[in-house]
């Protein structure tokens, strides 16, 4: 079998195997268009279960909420979520801090790719008040320059 000519890209090294060309790349980088199609949200897993935390006093959840959200795990999720926090959390009630602590539950990827509106939530997110804020604040329409806040 012939290998297909590869082109010269300028500015670009294309070093590729026999196996990456006659086939698509198994592991597609995330953000990619390849990589979306190949992945969804899961649907049919149930939602976390919370640790257990009675009597929190309202000032050890909120500081709780801020290391939470600064230390994700991925960046980018760091950075959509920290900032968020830094903005919203000193002004929420007591419900959406709740709120806020079951999304911070999921999934990093799953929480990024919510908020940048590539896929569509599930059920137990569909008309959450605290998600659709954080899908505003990751379009940042304002085009503010961010970065993450010192812990």
């Amino acid at each position: 079998m012939r290998l297909p000519a590869l082109r010269h890209i300028p500015g670009q090294l294309r070093f590729l195997s026999r196996t990456s060309i006659l086939r698509a790349d198994p592991w597609p980088l995330p953000h990619t268009p390849e990589h979306l199609a190949s992945t969804t949200s899961p649907t049919d897993i149930p939602p976390p279960t919370p640790l257990p935390r009675p009597n929190e006093p309202l000032s050890t959840l909120r500081a709780r909420l801020v290391y939470q959200s600064r230390k994700r795990g991925t960046l980018e999720s760091d950075l959509i979520l920290s900032t968020f926090a830094r903005e919203q959390l000193p002004t929420m009630s007591e419900a959406e801090l709740r709120e806020y602590d079951k999304l911070l539950d999921e999934a990093d990827w799953d929480i990024y790719y919510w908020a940048t509106e590539e896929r569509t939530p599930p059920e137990r997110w569909a008309a959450s008040s605290i998600l659709e804020r954080l899908k505003i604040h990751a379009r940042n329409e304002g085009k503010v320059v961010r970065r993450m806040p010192a812990l």
